[in-house]
């Protein structure tokens, strides 16, 4: 009697063990860790909105170079644009379009959600000795 409680004990702690390790280790859920990220391109010179502006997103590593793999997208008609599952970290942010400066700059992701309004630019007037 007394061997068969010891090797029923034995068994629950084996059980009790393995249902242990295959809890979900503690950490952030997958979902955490990307984030959504909402553009608004706009004209610096009156607010209007810029549509068909190219949103180049890249992850930047960190000693600040680019990674290969990157994000194209486009603006609509109301300036805006929304990409979703990007991984939290660095990234570096270039709109381009027809008319306007390039504009670049690096932002650091670190929550759910991020609303980045960017205004851009005319480009500047060219200088030359021959005018």
């Amino acid at each position: 009697m007394l061997y068969l409680r010891q090797v029923t004990l034995v068994i629950l702690i084996a059980l009790a063990a393995s249902a242990q390790q295959s809890q979900p280790q503690p950490g952030p859920p997958q979902e955490e860790t990307m984030a959504r990220i909402n553009f608004l391109i706009i004209k610096d010179s009156n607010g209007k909105p810029v549509k068909n502006a190219e949103v180049v997103l890249h992850q930047v590593s960190k000693d600040g170079k680019q990674k290969q793999e990157g994000l194209e997208l486009k603006t609509h008609d109301d300036g805006k644009a929304e990409a979703t599952g990007i991984p939290y970290g660095k990234i570096r942010v270039q709109v381009i379009a027809r008319g306007f400066r390039t504009f670049g700059e690096d932002y650091d992701i670190a929550k759910p959600t991020h609303e980045i309004t960017i205004k851009l630019q005319k480009p500047a007037e060219q200088y030359s000795i021959y005018k």
